[in-house]
Order: C-alpha cells, then structure tokens, then sequence
C-alpha cells in the first residue's frame, strides 16, 4: 500500500527548524502603572477585609456588651423591684400581725375587765349576805335581851290604819304580847284594838287584821322587804 497523501491533503512547504533546548525566556515585567494599579487594589482589599474584620467584631462586642448591659439591667430592676415587693410585703405582713397582737391584747383587756367586774359582784354580794346575816343574828339576839324593841314596830303598823274599822286585831307573838300590853295596852284599847297572840309570829313581829285591812308586819315579810330593797335573797328563817 503506498503511504503518499492524497494532492488534496497536502500543505504548503514550511521549512524544518530543530527545536532549542534554552530556557524559555521570563515574561516581560509588568509596567509601573500597573504594579501601582495593582497595590492599590491589594491594598483596598486589605482595608476592606480589615474594616469588615473591625465591623464584625464591634458588632460581636456590642452585642455581647448588649446581653451583659441587659442582663445586668434586668437582674438590678428584678432585684429592685424584688426587693420592693418584699419590704412592701413585709410592711402588710407587719401590720397584720401587728393589728392581730392589738385585738388579742384588747379581748384580753376586756376579758379582765369582765373578769374583775364578776369579781366585784361576787365579793359585793358576798359582803351584802354577811352584812344581812351579822343584822339578822343582832336583831334576833337583841329581841331576847332587849324585847321591848318590838315596841316601834308595832307603833309602825297601827299608824297605817288611821282609821280603825271594827273590828281590830292585832295579832303577836305571847312573849311579844305581854310587853305590848304592859306598854301600848290602855292605848290601844282606847283605840278599839284587841291584842290577840299567835306561836307561829315570830318575835319581833305582828299582823293586823280588820275589817277592811291586813298588814303582815311579820320578821320574815320585814326582812323579805330589805332583801328586796337590796336586791340580795337572804332568808330570815336562814341560821
């Protein structure tokens, strides 16, 4: 097989050169417009990588100071107002108490008072019975050694009826009796009264009866009236 090219495929003749083995020769050097053209650049980049390395850092210093400054705030104002609300509400708790002490203290006033008031009732009372028990013992102890002293007594209980409707008794104990008549007895005669004497009158006592009128001058209705009048209940017939 022949190895020719085709005429179509062939080229024009271009002459044959050995290939050098120098050193390919440095690139040319850049101008001094363009090494100053360059260095700006790089130094712009520079300035703008270092403006946004300060930008972001401040930004990352405020907002860290932001959260201390915040939290610091936020923990001053809650302790603040902690602090507020608790001294308020230790004052309120005070005054609770305080006013709760000031009732406790005045029920127990008034309980006292209450207390020495039944006292004195009680030892006025007290008093009162023993004073109505000392008169009673003299009285009944002065009818005996003094019997005469029925006389005022019965004086007394005529002088109610100043008018005696017939007819008139006067009713007395027979040891009462027979002193009435040894003093009082022609006067009540005149007076139209009959003296009649009853064991069951005590002495020191006497009823009167009439036609119209009784009166129970007895020692134990006497005495009845003086309990009465002394609002104490102390009986006659009570040793």
């Amino acid at each position: 097989m022949s190895s020719a090219l085709p005429k179509e495929k062939q080229t024009a003749y271009q002459r044959w050169e050995m290939a050098s083995f120098d050193a390919p020769p440095p690139p040319p050097l850049p101008s001094l417009q363009q090494q100053q053209e360059s260095e700006k650049a790089e130094a712009s980049a520079r300035v703008k990588e270092q403006l946004a390395s300060v930008l972001e850092q401040a930004h990352n210093e405020g907002f860290s100071s932001g959260q201390e400054e915040g939290r610091a705030s936020g923990f001053a104002e809650g302790l603040e107002k902690g602090h507020a609300e608790g001294f308020a509400e230790g004052i309120k708790e005070g005054r609770e108490l305080a006013a709760k002490e000031a009732q406790t203290l005045q029920d127990l006033a008034v309980g006292f008072r209450d207390e020495i008031a039944h006292a004195n009732e009680l030892v006025a009372k007290d008093l009162l019975d023993l004073a109505l028990d000392i008169a009673k013992a003299m009285l009944k102890s002065a009818l005996e050694v003094r019997p005469e002293i029925v006389l005022p007594v019965i004086t007394e209980a005529v002088r109610y009826l100043p008018v005696v409707q017939q007819p008139a008794l006067l009713l007395l104990n027979p040891e009462d009796a027979s002193i009435i008549r040894q003093y009082l007895g022609e006067e009540l005669s005149k007076a139209g009264w009959r003296i009649s004497e009853d064991a069951h009158i005590e002495r020191g006592g006497c009823r009167v009866d009439t036609a119209s009128n009784q009166i129970d001058a007895t020692s134990s209705v006497r005495w009845q009236r003086i309990n009465s009048a002394l609002g104490a209940n102390n009986d006659w017939l009570a040793q």
